[in-house]
């Protein structure tokens, strides 16, 4: 991979992870169209660019950490016989607990299920790609004709089923963003605080992958190139390039989706969703 492809890899994957229309497969399509030398990077290229967009979370939703982080040591509401524990927490507590709770589905995937993941990567994986990005359509189209009452707090119980959701999104080319803001939205959840929440909740579990391969990362073995068809590392300037380029164009699309969900124009993805996955099912062929 030179550093040219990784400059597009990178901007395709900053635009694409908080757009609904799936970053994995978009960066899967950008590959095969750019040739095989945009391959070489493998899983190595893909944490990197991972990692560069949660940091950009970081930056564009800075307040929003810092005020859980507050909220998180305050002491709980005093002891009384008509409150349960859940209800003695406060507003940023019960926040971060309904993102670790999201994170179980999420968790259970990678412990379990990692290995047969990181195999559909080995493969030919346009006609899943495109199978997924079709998926995502009809999701999306859904949150646009199903009009629900939107609650203003994400339970406990819905935190859990939009995590379910991002467990199911680590296929290539079915949205993480597009598939925790629709199974949100067909919840009846508040638009703005559940883009809010979709962004945050993807923080722990990407940054916990990167530090467990870190390892492989700064000094992969023979093993693992072989594991992961890498024939040799990648070089460290794309890798530079690669994160700049996720970084600020990641910074761009989480400020434009979160004024996206607000307006609810989720449509215009699942239309081009829709096409995307066509295209790719017609190539896979």
């Amino acid at each position: 991979m030179d550093s040219i492809q990784a400059l597009i890899l990178g901007l395709v994957q900053g635009l694409t992870e908080y757009l609904p229309v799936s970053s994995s497969g978009h960066l899967e399509i950008g590959k095969v169209i750019l040739g095989e030398g945009a391959e070489a990077g493998g899983l190595t290229f893909d944490i990197i660019v991972h990692v560069a967009t949660v940091l950009s979370t970081l930056v564009i939703l800075n307040k929003e950490i810092a005020w859980l982080f507050k909220g998180i040591f305050k002491p709980l509401a005093p002891a009384d016989g008509n409150l349960s524990l859940y209800r003695r927490l406060n507003d940023e507590q019960r926040y971060t607990l309904n993102i670790l709770i999201s994170m179980i589905p999420v968790g259970v995937v990678g412990l379990c299920f990692k290995d047969k993941i990181e195999a559909l990567y080995a493969d030919n994986i346009l006609p899943v790609v495109g199978c997924c990005l079709l998926v995502t359509a009809a999701l999306l189209a859904m949150t646009h004709f199903y009009k629900a009452q939107e609650k203003e707090t994400i339970s406990p119980l819905h935190a859990f089923i939009i995590g379910i959701a991002q467990a199911v999104a680590v296929l290539p080319g079915l949205s993480r963003s597009g598939s925790t803001i629709g199974t949100g939205l067909l919840l009846g959840n508040n638009r703005q605080s559940l883009a809010q929440f979709s962004f945050l909740m993807v923080i722990p579990p990407i940054l916990g992958e990167a530090l467990l391969d870190l390892k492989h990362i700064v000094s992969p073995s023979a093993e693992y190139l072989a594991e992961h068809g890498i024939e040799q590392p990648i070089e460290t300037m794309p890798l530079i390039v690669g994160f700049i380029a996720a970084f600020i164009s990641g910074c761009i699309a989480c400020k434009w989706m979160i004024a996206l969900v607000k307006r609810c124009k989720l449509i215009y993805f699942a239309i081009y969703c829709a096409i995307a996955g066509s295209v790719a099912l017609y190539f896979s062929l």
